[in-house]
């Protein structure tokens, strides 16, 4: 979902560096794969074509963490957006 992203800490050899995939669409999606000591970071479609990839060494990698994007709140309990409560105002009116 457009908004989730990952962040990835490297060791680079004395310091560390930072990137970020990010899944910069609606319908985009980020996947996280660990193989063959590599782990692979892809930005993919709706249909599963990666858009952008970035691969790093499993015994490099420090930390990783995975960022979801904010979701609209739908369950009892949880507050709702104010358009979704007007909306569920003025259907209740009618």
């Amino acid at each position: 979902m457009r908004g989730d992203k990952v962040e990835i800490v490297v060791d680079a050899g004395g310091v560390t560096k930072n990137y970020e995939v990010a899944a910069t669409r609606a319908g985009r999606r980020v996947e996280v794969v660990n193989r063959r000591g590599m782990i692979e970071v892809s930005e993919l479609t709706r249909g599963g074509t990666a858009v952008r990839t970035a691969r790093f060494m499993a015994s490099r990698v420090i930390a990783l963490v995975e960022h979801p994007a904010p979701r609209r709140a739908t369950a009892a309990g949880e507050r709702a957006a104010p358009a979704d409560r007007e909306r569920a105002a003025r259907r209740e009116a009618v």
